[in-house]
């Protein structure tokens, strides 16, 4: 009895042990990662983009994270997290990257053109941030701008544009992506004057007639680029998963006629599915060198 007892003993630590082999130091089974992203119509579309060629090309089981852009940076640094797809750079996430950046690892751009910053449909007859401070502007717009979620990059830039700007008449609204884009919607078939905390690749500039108020003291930056975001082990945990994220890169094109396509009706996961099959040699470029 003796001997049988030893050797389950044996037997249970050899599978213990093969157990924590096989499991990263983000937890859960190798074949398993979890991808925290932000409601943004541009990170929707991204995230389910690289969840479905996870799951279909190299065989992973993706959890989706929702989060706010805080929570977001946190949990990769935290290791809760294996990565993101939506770190706007340099200016957006500025902060963030200045907090975690000794915690995560920057597998560098995924999107070039980006941009950011307080926009307004064609019809309204300003042009620059400094024109909100006429009174009849303050007064057509009731003092408010349509933000998205509070602790957004873009968010934190609006309010040192307030202040940088002197709008003290203004407040801007928290709420989130869809609920700004429905109200900017709504206001602009009625072709009433609204401002909303705009970026682009996003599907309203392909559906509206929209600008960009010019920013002459700079506080939203220029040009941006979206990066990935790895947690610190991900390379030795899940190699092809890193390597794929590594080599994952797309167009702005690319991401708006997923963004477009989720507009129209298609849940992300259909709108993602019908874009990887229909952009193979993409895809294959993303996967080149991991053995399958």
């Amino acid at each position: 009895m003796k001997k049988w007892l030893s050797l389950l003993s044996v037997i249970v630590v050899v599978a213990v042990a093969a157990a924590c082999s096989n499991s990263g130091s983000g937890g859960g089974d190798a074949k398993s990662i979890k991808l925290a992203y932000v409601a943004w119509d541009s990170e929707i579309a991204s995230t389910n983009v690289v969840k479905e060629v996870l799951e279909s090309k190299l065989g992973y089981t993706v959890e989706m994270l929702q989060v706010d852009a805080g929570p977001m940076w946190t949990g990769i640094a935290d290791g809760s997290a294996d990565a993101m797809v939506a770190a706007w750079l340099p200016s957006t996430h500025a902060s963030y990257m200045e907090t975690y950046a000794e915690d995560i690892v920057d597998l560098g751009p995924n999107l070039d053109g980006t941009k950011t910053g307080l926009t307004v449909p064609a019809y309204m007859d300003i042009s620059s941030i400094e024109d909100l401070k006429n009174a009849d502007t303050v007064a057509a717009l009731d003092g408010k701008i349509i933000g998205i979620e509070p602790g957004a990059g873009i968010m934190m830039a609006t309010e040192k544009a307030l202040e940088d700007y002197a709008l003290s008449d203004y407040t801007l609204v928290e709420s989130s992506s869809a609920a700004m884009a429905q109200e900017l919607k709504k206001a602009y078939d009625n072709e009433q004057p609204i401002v909303v905390t705009g970026w682009t690749p996003h599907w309203m500039f392909g559906s509206m007639e929209l600008k960009y108020l010019e920013d002459p003291k700079g506080v939203y930056g220029g040009a941006e680029q979206i990066h990935t975001i790895a947690r610190k082990g991900l390379e030795e945990d899940k190699p092809d998963a890193y390597t794929f994220l590594d080599q994952f890169q797309w167009t702005p094109d690319d991401m708006a006629s997923v963004m477009v396509a989720i507009q129209e009706g298609k849940s992300p996961e259909e709108a993602a599915k019908e874009w990887v099959e229909t952009n193979g040699g993409k895809v294959d470029a993303w996967i080149q060198g991991i053995e399958q």
